[in-house]
């Protein structure tokens, strides 16, 4: 049998966009995952977004416990 913990990895152009994506994705509020910031997003030339993207991944913090 499978757990019924969601995880998911999430890339953005930066963090924030991506802890939104994880939440619309997981449809829950950000009150209910774990955050863990896996690489924070890079600047390009001349300060400009998105060079690199910031990746996360969100997991849901209630799990049953059977």
């Amino acid at each position: 049998m499978t757990e019924d913990l969601q995880t998911i990895d999430v890339e953005a152009p930066t963090v924030e966009e991506a802890i939104k994506k994880a939440i619309k994705e997981l449809h829950v509020p950000e009150k209910e995952i774990t955050i863990q910031v896996l690489k924070e997003e890079h600047k390009g030339l001349f300060g400009m977004e998105g060079a690199e993207p910031a990746k996360i991944r969100a997991t849901l913090k209630n799990k049953p416990t059977k």
